[in-house]
């Protein structure tokens, strides 16, 4: 199996009974908000991982022919959590990640929940120790379990987990299981679990794969007109711009402030933040918008939460709180493009976006202003 890690939605490492947190394992330093942007790319994702998730859907089935539903998404959503998708390391064009990605030494040592010892199986060929063994690359397989599902998937005749491409088809292979039908929500759960024995990890990467998923999928717009229309192409018109705390207003973009509540300033960076882009968006249908989340709440018709994320139209302003109910505690709003889908500014470290309306936490409900 792979080695146990957990990371919380929002980037906080959460130990579990079983599980090695991430702060712990991952000797990267690098874990950062991520995010996601439009039309099949993934903004967190390097290019070149992105490319090894995608070629691996296309290779799985000569290893699991039986295999159905494998997806890009499914592999980024493993990734993002076991590895931040190999931010920050160098992934050269034949997919060799440099430096290479270890876990702890799982020698029972208690930390980050590491209490099982794991002894050495591949004498430190992968994990470089004979001294017990550690989780291993982008996809943080232990050793013994690659010996299992390690192919090579670049044409070099080494099966190479240090590799994006050998990683991710090993990973997809691991996951189709004896031919799962991944797109069967009972069976993609139990194939994460089958990576992970941890019911909060499965959460956790089953709400990257929505993600993910959102934004491979483009809006449809056909229905939609007028100032709807208008105010979601503004918003869409800004996929790709930085998250910046205080950023954007009428006008467009702006350099931001400091700093938000995880100590991130946005003096230096020139994007927009969450009610910075609805500010900007509405302005090009000629409404003026407060500047905070929870001022936007007091305008137009309020749709309760209580009436579920079913009663939104596109267009509507869409708000998440601390304490769902209290308007007061709005943190966050974004705009619902409609098919569970909304435009977003997430969070520092991202950049505006499509994301499921699930894609954040307390969900408060929403305004129709058009």
């Amino acid at each position: 199996m792979t080695v146990l890690l957990l990371f919380a939605a929002v980037c906080c490492a959460a130990p579990v009974s079983g599980a090695i947190s991430a702060y712990v394992a991952l000797q990267t330093g690098l874990q950062d908000d991520g995010g996601i942007a439009d039309g099949g790319t993934a903004a967190d994702i390097p290019a070149r991982m992105l490319t090894a998730y995608k070629k691996a859907v296309q290779q799985v089935v000569k290893h699991v022919p039986t295999c159905q539903g494998m997806r890009w998404p499914i592999l980024a959503g493993i990734a993002k959590v076991e590895s931040n998708h190999a931010v920050g390391r160098n992934i050269a064009d034949n997919g060799d990640i440099r430096p290479k990605i270890y876990g702890v030494l799982l020698n029972g040592s208690g930390a980050g929940g590491n209490t099982t010892v794991f002894p050495d199986t591949d004498g430190g060929k992968w994990d470089g120790t004979s001294g017990g063994e550690r989780a291993i690359g982008p996809f943080q397989f232990l050793p013994s379990t690659w010996e299992g599902v390690g192919k090579d998937a670049g044409g070099d005749k080494t099966a190479d987990p240090h590799n994006a491409d050998d990683a991710a088809l090993g990973a997809a292979i691991y996951l189709c299981g004896n031919g799962r039908d991944l797109t069967k929500r009972a069976q993609l759960k139990a194939a994460i679990f089958q990576y992970n024995h941890s019911n909060e990890y499965v959460a956790n990467v089953l709400g990257w794969i929505d993600q993910y998923t959102a934004a491979a999928k483009d809006p449809d717009l056909k229905n939609v007109s007028g100032k709807v229309r208008t105010v979601i192409e503004a918003a869409l018109s800004q996929r790709g711009v930085p998250y910046s705390w205080g950023g954007g207003n009428a006008s467009g973009k702006s350099h931001g402030i400091c700093c938000s509540p995880s100590g991130k300033s946005g003096t230096n960076i020139k994007g927009f933040d969450c009610s910075g882009l609805t500010v900007y968006a509405y302005a090009k249908a000629g409404i003026q918008l407060p500047r905070t989340a929870a001022a936007q709440a007091g305008v137009g018709q309020r749709i309760p939460a209580s009436l579920g994320t079913s009663a939104l139209k596109p267009g509507d302003l869409v708000f998440y709180a601390d304490a769902p109910g209290r308007d007061a505690t709005i943190y966050h709003v974004g705009i619902y493009l409609g098919s569970g889908q909304m435009v977003n500014a997430a969070r520092p470290a991202t950049v505006v976006r499509l994301d499921a309306v699930t894609a954040m936490s307390g969900y408060a409900g929403g305004a129709r202003l058009l």
